[in-house]
């Protein structure tokens, strides 16, 4: 089998397409699999370093607004074509598979064209631009979310398969994850974290909730990862108030154990991406959501909303966030197990624990056919 993947640009769209192909490699060992992205997306770091060749297309998104820089872009959405016929000739795929962002339109356009057979995987609720755009040449839509159907109107094209993760989540269970943490059962461990390179509203916000903790003292051990742009300056005030003197209280650049600490937690605190929010629901976590408000179409918010309407997560909207409503909220979690298991059931409704395999299927069948 030899597959062709695309999308890029931030890890949203990236680590769906990588644990797509680990699903692949694994099922067919034998499988040949590439890339396409751009030279200037997160890719460049992430598939490179799973040793997978990445070829790329010079390609931008489309402003919003008017802009002279949709000139560019729209003069680029013509040539990246032929840089991804170029690629498709020479590689020759079976399949072209797209995760999202502008960087999946050309190769997902020119494969459908050549009579390639073709599919896109939408990890959040509303679909982005691309994939809306590219739906009526696709051959199949497999998403995350239900509602995302309501967006397609190919319907007849939408498969629900739940979001592909990689190996890892799910592996460790609550108790040996505590074990090996060194988190005592008396304690409330909560989790607070706002991607790879951090969250600045977050990481004010769990700050000041430390500094609640130490002052109050009780049974809570609270962790935060900073993100890379935002640990030195964090880190620093978290000495200067002498936080890190307390053996319950712990700040980070970057989580590498993240299926373990994720496993152990009582509460996480979190983003809204689509990835974490699969992860989530496969482990059963009772989390607070706070979706970044800047994103393309506000789409972790219309994630998160889904979750809240269900009673899946708590949603805390970043315009109205304030220390004592996040300390409340927090510890009114942390002092309820009652509420903390409801939204643990809640949330794995949104489970799909065979989303791998299912995924792997979808593909057999479209290249059989």
């Amino acid at each position: 089998m030899r597959v062709l993947m695309t999308g890029g640009g931030t890890a949203g769209h990236i680590n769906p397409a990588l644990a797509i192909a680990s699903t692949i490699k694994k099922n067919d060992p034998n499988a040949q699999i590439e890339f396409v992205g751009t030279a200037r997306g997160l890719e460049n770091t992430l598939v490179t370093k799973e040793g997978y060749k990445l070829h790329h297309v010079n390609i931008m998104g489309v402003s919003r607004s008017l802009s002279p820089r949709n000139i560019k872009a729209a003069f680029l959405m013509i040539s990246s074509q032929f840089e991804a016929k170029r690629i498709i000739k020479e590689f020759k795929p079976d399949i072209v598979i797209g995760t999202g962002g502008y960087v999946c339109w050309p190769a997902l356009k020119v494969a459908a064209r050549m009579g390639i057979p073709t599919v896109a995987h939408e990890s959040n609720a509303r679909p982005g631009l691309a994939i809306r755009q590219l739906q009526g040449s696709l051959d199949k839509i497999l998403v995350n979310f239900k509602e995302t159907e309501a967006y397609i109107a190919a319907k007849e094209k939408v498969v629900h398969v739940g979001n592909p993760l990689r190996g890892g989540f799910g592996g460790f269970d609550y108790q040996s994850a505590r074990e090996k943490l060194g988190i005592p059962d008396e304690k409330t461990y909560v989790l607070a974290f706002g991607g790879s390179l951090g969250a600045q509203r977050i990481n004010e916000t769990v700050f000041a909730y430390m500094k609640h903790l130490d002052k109050q003292g009780g049974d809570v051990i609270c962790h935060l990862a900073t993100g890379k742009n935002y640990y030195e300056d964090f880190s620093a005030q978290f000495k200067a108030a002498g936080l890190d003197k307390n053996e319950d209280l712990c700040m980070m650049e970057y989580i590498h154990d993240m299926h373990v600490r994720m496993s152990a937690a009582d509460i996480i605190i979190c983003r809204a991406g689509a990835m974490t929010i699969s992860e989530l629901a496969m482990m059963k976590k009772a989390c607070v959501m706070i979706p970044s408000p800047n994103v393309v179409d506000n789409h972790q918010y219309k994630n998160a909303k889904v979750l809240a309407d269900a009673g899946a997560v708590v949603m805390l909207e970043e315009s109205g966030l304030d220390d004592a409503l996040f300390s409340d909220t927090v510890d009114g979690l942390a002092a309820s197990p009652e509420k903390r298991s409801e939204l643990e059931k809640n949330i794995s409704e949104f489970a799909k624990s065979d989303a791998n395999k299912h995924i792997y299927g979808e593909i057999l069948a479209l290249i059989k056919k």
